[in-house]
């Protein structure tokens, strides 16, 4: 394996990376400069269209590009004759398949436009924000009702279903969420940190600033002022 990942310090872009060293395959990493808008310039266009990281190119495959974050999943994961990330078989692959698009239509969307409305935009749209606050809280009731009992969320073992929600779950300080009540789903965070590689690839394109932030309210604060300050309404989307 051989592989390029476009990416950028986002729930979205930590996914591929962790992914990529759960499995181990051989990447390189790329940094895209989303506050100067490299991801719409016009070589990253030939890329991905829609103008937005992650993307995969996969050099074995005559540099093919792959984007949305969903798909690049998929993509790695059936790249691992070990099946170790997404099981083949029915009904198995089906219940993975069915939590990975729950984070894509949900999760994804609702706890990104939080973020956006509740720390760039704050007290300007408060109907809309109180909104995104309770379908968030509502999605993170789910997954720990679904967490009830069992280690992982769509299997018997971890996969990439795990993967999908984890950045964007991994942020709750960052959006004002809590998972003090939540203890089936705060022991899953913790299960995750505990895998060498989700560290290592929350560490991709950089050292993540939000590891050492969590949990600290005003460092937390110091880390919006600063995306704030740069306009870089898009960084957590």
């Amino acid at each position: 394996m051989d592989f390029t990942l476009y990416t950028a310090g986002t729930p979205n872009g930590w996914k591929i990376s962790i992914a990529l060293e759960e499995l181990k395959f051989k990447y390189r990493a790329k940094s895209v400069d989303l506050s100067g808008d490299e991801q719409k310039e016009a070589w990253f266009l030939s890329l991905n269209p829609n103008g937005k990281i992650p993307v995969l190119v996969d050099h074995t495959k005559d540099d093919l590009p792959v984007f949305e974050s969903g798909a690049i999943l998929l993509y790695l994961a059936d790249q691992d004759p070990q099946e170790q990330l997404l099981p083949k078989a029915v009904p198995e692959r089906a219940k993975v398949l069915s939590w990975l698009f729950l984070q894509m239509a949900a999760l994804g969307p609702m706890q990104g436009q939080l973020n956006a409305f509740l720390r760039y935009l704050p007290g300007e749209y408060k109907v809309a924000t109180e909104r995104f606050i309770s379908e968030t809280e509502r999605l993170y009731t789910v997954l720990e009702k679904q967490l009830e009992n069992r280690l992982w969320l769509a299997a018997d073992r971890f996969t990439v279903a795990d993967i999908a929600f984890f950045p964007w779950v991994y942020m709750h300080d960052y959006c004002g969420i809590s998972v003090a009540k939540r203890p089936n789903l705060a022991a899953w965070i913790q299960r995750m940190l505990d895998r060498p590689a989700v560290l290592r690839g929350l560490d991709v394109p950089s050292k993540n600033p939000i590891t050492s932030a969590r949990g600290d309210p005003k460092k937390m604060e110091e880390l919006v002022e600063l995306a704030r300050k740069k306009q870089m309404c898009s960084l957590m989307l």
